[in-house]
């Protein structure tokens, strides 16, 4: 028996790729659904499932329709073989995120990432803002800003971005001859209270994980790729993210040497950024602060 998020409903959604028909197959999301009111949509990180929402999701569930997938390539979701880069490209997945919400009755909503969630829920709102009314990232910067800061010997924090951008192959075999152990490495050294993620669901992120190995390759690879060129083409057009936008991130910037504020600004004219204590699975060990600056977020 899986963990679920408790008073949640779930299904299988298909959603249709409007991205790339000719190259990619239409997928079907596992998505866990609850509560009512105006429609929020919560994107998990890496290495996780929609899991990573239970607190949170009920918290917002009060006041609002929640709607937590796992994205395509993790979880239970379907994962595609990975077609000329596009196919886990940070543009298609949005495009789920955006169908997936359509199919369950929802023209707009609110949007809230985390880690690789975030990451398409910025690609999101950039290319649906009028369908995206308000954004809240956690812990990541734009993926153009990520490579960008990502330099000299404070990089090693990042290896596995540099891993998983090799061609398809030896990333792979690497990480799926001893995927426990990589995934777990992630949630011991990003967790700094090991209490919030409890032995049940970390069984669960490391059975999931392991099962998907590939596509979770392929999502990294992207953004060593793809999701670059798409993030440079909207730098150079000047395009910015026209909802408000709230950014809760650990003090990356003062451990790697840039203004995490002032990045997320040049993207964001309407922004909260907050600095916070917690560990990287902030919904996790924080749950009542990102509940709270979610809240504040749709106030605006």
């Amino acid at each position: 028996m899986h963990p679920t998020i408790p008073g949640f409903t779930y299904q299988r959604v298909p959603v249709a790729d409007d991205v790339t028909p000719d190259i990619t197959p239409d997928i079907t999301l596992n998505v866990a659904v609850g509560g009512s009111g105006s429609p929020v949509v919560l994107l998990h990180g890496f290495p996780q499932t929609h899991l990573m929402w239970r607190h949170v999701a009920v918290e917002l569930a009060a006041h609002h329709t929640v709607i937590c997938p796992d994205l395509r390539g993790y979880g239970a979701s379907d994962k595609p073989a990975a077609v000329e880069g596009v196919t886990y490209a940070k543009r298609t997945m949005a495009a789920d995120t955006v169908a997936l919400a359509r199919a369950l009755g929802h023209d707009r909503f609110a949007l809230v990432g985390h880690d690789r969630g975030a990451l398409v829920a910025i690609r999101a709102a950039l290319d649906h803002p009028e369908v995206i009314t308000h954004l809240a990232s956690l812990d990541v910067l734009p993926t153009l800003d990520t490579w960008d800061v990502m330099h000299g010997t404070g990089a090693a924090v990042g290896f596995h971005l540099y891993l998983m951008a090799q061609p398809p192959g030896l990333p792979e075999r690497m990480i799926s001859a001893s995927a426990d152990a990589f995934f777990g490495h992630f949630l011991d050294i990003w967790t700094r209270d090991p209490r919030a993620i409890p032995p049940e669901i970390r069984a669960e992120y490391l059975a999931a994980s392991r099962a998907a190995v590939p596509s979770i390759v392929a999502d990294y690879r992207a953004s060593a790729g793809i999701d670059v060129a798409h993030d440079q083409a909207d730098r150079d057009a000047g395009n910015q993210l026209r909802m408000p936008v709230s950014v809760l991130q650990q003090d990356w910037g003062t451990a790697l040497g840039f203004d995490a504020a002032a990045r997320w600004r040049a993207w964001a004219p309407d922004l909260r950024h907050t600095t916070v204590s917690s560990g990287h699975f902030m919904a996790e060990e924080a749950p009542g602060e990102v509940v709270e600056a979610v809240r504040d977020l749709l106030t605006r």
